[in-house]
């Protein structure tokens, strides 16, 4: 296993990568305007811009970004797509020529995802959830398709599957540093990763953590309330969150995401209480948080339909 020491319930399997030749495709990463901050000694992100995935940005919405060890370089966010995950390697290399020894799938959605393709070269660990495989059998080709749709067949990437799963915890050694991944219960979604960084103490906590751009819910209102807390407990003062600035002060963030979910719960319980029909709800609760989130408008309502299901039968 290279030089990750899995400690509970990681399992490896094979990946499928789809065939694509990187060669073939000579116009891949070329993300105008974007860099990459040093956010930490040897840790660097590339913000997302708070925007839909769309041709001209190659679904290039996410913060990605990597980790550079004494030993190997830890790819924290593949990107959305084959030409997002090209850019990111082409950035890796011109920084450091320690082999991409770990490519992480946070969660299913694709723009944190379908960059992977783009390491296939380098043979990496990819790690994800236990619950990964099942969702992106489930999803993957539905993603793929849409996103085809959007940037053209050429640039989108494979389906890659994680060829070592988390069920709880594990670690990656890159040398110097140890990358302390936590598996989570449904919230964001039903296969969210974090990691934590032993060297900087910053934590990773990919979709689980939103801010400026408003929180997405495909997993379970009341269950990414708790894994809130689980964030909390684990002491970091300073995060990457999925989206938004590269670098933010942790509690102040959760403060914000707990404010906006806790909202969205009661207001939505109350709806429920009231017998109000749905599309009743999806115009009337919540909306004080309007002015605090980007993209609001696309995607609070789809947030108080997923609340609706779980809640109505508490």
């Amino acid at each position: 296993m290279r030089t990750d020491a899995v400690r509970l319930g990681a399992t490896r399997r094979g990946a499928l990568f789809g065939g694509l030749c990187l060669c073939c495709l000579p116009t891949l990463g070329r993300a105008e305007g974007f860099d990459l901050s040093e956010v930490g000694p040897g840790i660097f992100i590339r913000r997302g811009p708070d925007t839909e995935a769309t041709r001209e940005n190659d679904d290039a919405i996410a913060n990605i970004g990597f980790i550079i060890g004494d030993r190997s370089v830890l790819v924290t966010e593949s990107g959305g797509s084959l030409a997002d995950g090209a850019w990111l390697r082409a950035e890796i290399v011109k920084r450091t020529d320690k082999p991409i020894s770990h490519v992480v799938l946070s969660h299913v959605h694709p723009d944190h995802c379908f960059g992977a393709g783009a390491f296939a070269q380098d043979k990496p660990v990819y790690v994800g959830h236990a619950a990964l495989r099942a969702a992106l059998d489930a999803r993957g080709d539905y993603y793929r398709g849409r996103l085809a749709e959007i940037l053209g067949p050429e640039r989108v990437g494979p389906v890659v599957y994680p060829t070592l799963e988390v069920a709880d915890a594990a670690e990656i050694d890159l040398g110097g540093r140890t990358l302390h991944v936590r598996a989570h219960g449904v919230a964001h979604t039903n296969c969210d990763l974090s990691l934590r960084d032993s060297a900087s103490g910053i934590l990773f906590p990919a979709d689980l953590l939103f801010v400026t751009r408003i929180p997405s819910l495909d997993g379970s209102l009341t269950g990414w309330l708790k894994e809130v807390e689980r964030l909390r407990a684990t002491g970091a003062a300073k995060a990457v969150p999925g989206h938004g600035p590269t670098l933010v002060d942790l509690a102040p963030a959760l403060d914000d995401l707990t404010r906006y979910l806790t909202t969205l719960r009661d207001g939505t319980r109350s709806a429920i209480a009231a017998d109000m029909p749905i599309e009743t709800a999806v115009r009337t609760v919540g909306q004080a948080e309007r002015d605090r989130w980007v993209l609001f408008d696309t995607y609070h309502g789809r947030n108080i339909t997923q609340a609706f299901k779980e809640l109505e039968w508490e």
